[in-house]
């Protein structure tokens, strides 16, 4: 019987850059078709790299995709281990040939690179049109220019891509389970209305799709959930059989851990009903999910439930948002909230009387900021200790840069119009993006979708 053994290198943009290092060193022990994934992209990445694509068209593509894939193509070549990816981001074409130069620089010949297309839903829809769609989430955005739109397609493109005998694949945006249900259709020839089956590769495909979070990353909480080696931790891998069934462990000789309760935690993040959680592949339904041990850090999945998906898709429309200014100022030792908050009402008051009109949200970090609003009128500080150490935080959302940068400019002027004792002074201004969500139907987005090889 075939089993199929995937790991996962990466849960985010910014992950490990050295956790699919490890990975690969164990998966190059196993035989059997074996995989590597990089699930690296959120809406605003996309959205914001969609951005980057506009500006040089030979960009667009993950930024880490230069991060990642230097330390691990050479292995994977050389131990058959194949990878996907959503290091495509916006121009999965572009980040194709910049993996050719990557393989090149790290001394290998004839890799071979795949990418999928479809899911720019305005290479073939006007911006008006899908504007007009009813959004399903998120903020609005009428009257505001559309950056991109793009469409979550499933796993069938993922493997019509492997078909193509390739040794990468890079996609833009699919689901993110679609980097390992893809893989298993193509190696275990799972028919496109195989629901059990389908629904256990895509059960995997979410397990795996946040890196460590399943093997103790952000399940730790020192004292109540300990996780041996944080320093070390070990990627998961994801070990499936022909019939779904799946053993979810990690790779060998790092830290961290698998149990039921980690498993457990990822399962059901980031599902809304667990008894139809939607993707364009296949209704998955976890209610009669069971997990049991088969070893250290190993646990066993088994009971996916499957129906079919809807006939929509689910896409991100991503549009300017114009600019964040943000700002910082600390404050320290005795009687140090007081001075803080001093600080903070001379920059409300003075931006209210010179015209800041847009929101305007200052914080104290360190005297319960994270649960004050937008107008910082909860005032949990009144119960800290007025002694300690607080920064000051001062963010405004605007149309116009130059608000921005004047907002910035008032919390600077507190080093010597402000009270006493205030540094350690930053600030940015940086892009924004609004997103929301809409459903389109699914046959015109996947009469545009196709893999194609990008020669070197």
């Amino acid at each position: 019987m075939t089993t199929v053994y995937i790991g996962s290198g990466a849960g985010f943009a910014g992950d490990r850059i050295d956790a699919g290092v490890a990975v690969v060193e164990t998966l190059r022990r196993r035989d059997g078709p074996r995989y590597l994934i990089y699930e690296v992209m959120g809406e605003r990445t996309l959205a914001m790299a969609q951005r980057i694509r506009m500006d040089n068209p030979d960009l667009g593509y993950s930024p880490y995709l230069e991060r990642y894939l230097p330390g691990v193509l050479a292995a994977c070549a050389e131990n058959g281990v194949r990878i996907v990816a959503n290091l495509g981001n916006a121009n999965p074409v572009a980040g194709a040939k910049r993996v050719h130069e990557i393989a090149r620089a790290v001394g290998l010949d004839g890799v071979r690179v795949a990418v999928v297309h479809g899911d720019n839903l305005l290479e073939f829809m006007s911006a008006d049109d899908i504007a007009d769609i009813p959004t399903i989430e998120g903020v609005s955005i009428a009257g505001k220019q559309l950056v991109a739109a793009n469409a979550y397609l499933g796993a069938r493109p993922v493997a019509e891509a492997l078909s193509l005998d390739v040794d990468v694949v890079l996609v833009g945006r699919t689901t993110d389970a679609a980097l390992v249900l893809g893989p298993l259709i193509h190696e275990l020839g799972w028919g496109a209305d195989d629901w059990e089956r389908l629904a256990a590769g895509t059960l995997a495909g979410h397990l795996l799709e946040c890196g460590g979070q399943v093997t103790g990353g952000y399940f730790c909480d020192p004292g109540f959930k300990d996780v041996p080696g944080m320093d070390n931790l070990g990627f998961p891998i994801a070990e499936v059989e022909a019939t779904g069934d799946f053993i979810i462990t990690k790779a060998e000789e790092t830290g961290g851990l698998v149990t039921k309760a980690t498993v457990t935690e990822q399962i059901l993040y980031e599902v809304h009903d667990p008894g139809a959680y939607l993707t364009p592949d296949v209704t998955l339904d976890v209610t009669e999910v069971t997990l049991e041990d088969a070893g250290e850090n190993r646990i066993a999945v088994k009971g996916a439930r499957g129906m079919p998906p809807p006939d929509t898709l689910k896409a991100t429309i991503s549009a300017d948002g114009g600019w964040l200014g943000e700002s910082e100022m600390t404050y320290a030792g005795p009687n140090a909230l007081a001075r803080a908050q001093l600080a903070a009402d001379i920059v409300r008051t003075r931006c209210k009387r010179n015209g800041v009109a847009e929101p305007l949200r200052v914080d104290i970090i360190g005297s319960g900021a994270v649960f004050d609003n937008d107008a910082s009128d909860r005032r949990h500080g009144t119960n800290r200790p007025m002694d300690g150490e607080f920064r000051l935080r001062a963010a405004v959302r605007t149309l116009d840069k130059d608000t921005a940068q004047y907002v910035n400019d008032e919390v600077l002027s507190l080093f010597c119009s402000g009270p006493a004792g205030g540094g350690g002074y930053r600030c940015a201004i940086t892009g924004q993006v609004n997103t929301a969500s809409i459903l389109v139907p699914r046959g015109p987005v996947e009469a545009h979708t196709r893999a194609e090889e990008i020669a070197p």
